[in-house]
């Protein structure tokens, strides 16, 4: 470092390996304390995700596409791996749902400090008169659950269905009823997964959802929160957000629950959200 700034004074190449250096330092410095700040039992699992729109048709679902794209170039701006398990397509624009998994180190630690209601105001591409819209969709976040853990799972609670894919695929998708959804019936919770080549792969990863949303159930009833899981997911409307990003008439996103606001909506949207996460898991931990 002591011979780069003697180089830097007079050599331009070693100014720009400086300020590199310089960079790469204080992202490890960054991840150093992000990571000081998860050490709950789940942290460091691998996370699955699941995005809904809200009340408002094709507006919604685009917007929750929109927020799918984000945390995919989140997880590929950290070099996490990602995968979409299940997705249903809106009928003229974005989803009406999607499942996705992201591996890698405090993946679930990371993204549960997204998990909520995501509000969105911009003119909207799908009215022709050009007026202003606001979107919500909303982003629940489950440990991904490993075979060391016991979920106790009867076949007599299970209703599992097998339809077509839908959406685009390779050969095997669209011409067999390889699809799988199953209804854990005590819990009603409803998992399922299309992407994979065979029924019985599809069938596998959705057990492996199911699996990872009785076990975050299980935690929240220790947490004495709540009774089940599904009761603990507020309306995906106005009022209930915990961060807003604004198209229009300003360009601007804000964390209701953190107050940080950032003006490069673009780059955010492009997955830069860390400056998000670090400020709210400093103010959990403060709290």
């Amino acid at each position: 470092m002591n011979v780069l700034l003697e180089f830097a004074e007079q050599d331009t190449d070693s100014l720009r390996e400086l300020e590199a250096l310089v960079e790469r330092l204080e992202q490890e410095v960054s991840q150093a304390e992000i990571e000081m700040l998860l050490s709950g039992e789940n942290d460091g699992r691998n996370a699955i995700c699941t995005i809904h729109p809200g009340a408002g048709g094709t507006e919604s679902q685009d917007w929750a596409e929109m927020l799918l794209r984000m945390y995919l170039k989140w997880a590929e701006r950290r070099s996490f791996k990602s995968e979409i398990l299940d997705y249903q397509p809106g009928e003229e624009a974005g989803v009406k749902g999607v499942t996705f998994r992201v591996e890698g180190e405090y993946a679930y630690g990371l993204l549960s400090a997204e998990a909520g209601v995501h509000r969105l105001v911009r003119i909207s591409p799908f009215d022709q008169a050009a007026r202003r819209h606001t979107s919500f969709a909303s982003l629940f976040v489950y440990p991904e659950v490993d075979e060391t853990i016991e979920v106790e799972i009867n076949d007599k609670d299970l209703r599992v269905d097998t339809y077509r894919a839908t959406g685009a695929g390779g050969q095997h998708i669209n011409t067999t009823d390889s699809a799988v959804r199953i209804t854990h019936i005590p819990t009603n919770i409803v998992v399922s997964c299309q992407n994979q080549r065979s029924q019985h792969q599809n069938r596998a990863v959705a057990m492996q959802v199911l699996r990872a949303r009785l076990y975050e159930l299980e935690l929240e009833k220790r947490r004495a929160e709540t009774a089940e899981l599904e009761a603990n997911k507020a309306d995906i409307s106005f009022g209930s957000q915990i961060r807003n990003y604004v198209l229009a008439p300003y360009r601007l996103v804000k964390d209701a629950r953190t107050k940080l606001e950032r003006g490069d909506v673009d780059r955010v949207l492009d997955g830069d959200i860390d400056d998000f996460i670090k400020a709210h898991l400093l103010a959990r931990r403060a709290a």
